[in-house]
């Protein structure tokens, strides 16, 4: 027998490396079922991503396009589920190592408030139930920081927040019955200031192919102002200006983000407050100039 024969073949795959392939397709697997079966709630804005920049090394510029399905739970002095369907482009800069990483965000989303006209009383009846209004315009600014634990292993924070720059507004009509009269009704109501700020934590883990998985625990902040063109008895949201705020404050994150190759990566990412949330991003990663 030849020497050659006694060394291990290179393209050999040992039980380690089978069984880390078998865990990265399920957790790959699992992100997609999420992503097209599972609503749910979370945050506006965009992805977290994961901890690390995905800039180039030595630092540079990343752009990523993505979209997120958002819901969130809003009260005032009722609970209504607020859903979103967000667009957005992103402009990030990383420092050497991927240690650092500012970010903008421009983006559109439409709003869509569950029984929004619903009545409390018989007296009052409403043409529709939900609000709906197309996209508008928004805009997010964040940072994170990284803290490697050796070569495959980290730990990182981030903070972001988002403003919508200008309010959505949608109308309904319906009818004022009382004991004598029935009294044709029709208002306008808007929703606008919608803001919201979030902070996190995850770690992060580097397994074979470049494939980072992360987890981690969020705190999230959200409000928006509602009023109506003429206030309706028995109808919470147009009887009176509100402030609605998110009812949940903390929630939890996990998401993979997967290099395709020639500087692209793929992430994509689930969020739980209540409910489930989730997004889905395409990175580039530049090279820099000379190098």
């Amino acid at each position: 027998m030849k020497s050659k024969d006694l060394l291990p073949r290179e393209d050999a795959e040992t039980p380690e490396v089978g069984m880390t392939k078998k865990v990265v397709n399920f957790i790959g697997i699992s992100l997609l079922l999420i992503l097209f079966f599972i609503p749910g709630p979370a945050v506006a804005g965009g992805l977290f991503g994961p901890p690390q920049s995905l800039s180039r090394e030595d630092g540079g510029l990343n752009t990523a396009v993505g979209y997120g399905y958002h819901e969130d739970k809003f009260e005032n002095d009722g609970t209504y589920v607020i859903r979103q369907n967000q667009i957005y482009s992103q402009v990030a800069y990383g420092g050497a190592r991927h240690l650092w990483e500012v970010y903008g965000r421009i983006g559109i989303a439409d709003l869509e408030i569950d029984d929004a006209y619903r009545s409390e009383v018989n007296t009052t009846t409403s043409s529709k139930d939900d609000f709906e209004e197309n996209e508008k315009f928004f805009g997010t600014l964040g940072a994170k920081i990284f803290f490697p634990l050796g070569k495959s292993f980290g730990v990182g924070a981030f903070l972001q927040g988002t403003y919508f720059f200008s309010g959505f507004t949608d109308e309904v009509s319906g009818r004022l019955d009382s004991s004598t009269s029935s009294t044709p009704y029709s208002t306008e109501l808007k929703v606008k200031d919608l803001w919201d700020i979030t902070s996190g934590i995850s770690v992060s883990a580097t397994v074979p192919y470049g494939i980072v998985l992360y987890a981690g625990p969020y705190l999230h902040y959200s409000e928006a102002r509602v009023s109506a063109s003429h206030h309706i008895s028995g109808i919470p949201l147009a009887e009176e200006d509100a402030t609605l705020k998110n009812k949940a404050m903390l929630g939890g994150y996990a998401g993979i983000s997967v290099p395709l190759g020639k500087g692209f990566f793929l992430n994509a990412e689930g969020q739980y407050s209540e409910r489930f949330s989730v997004g889905i991003a395409v990175t580039y990663a530049y090279q820099n100039r000379g190098r």
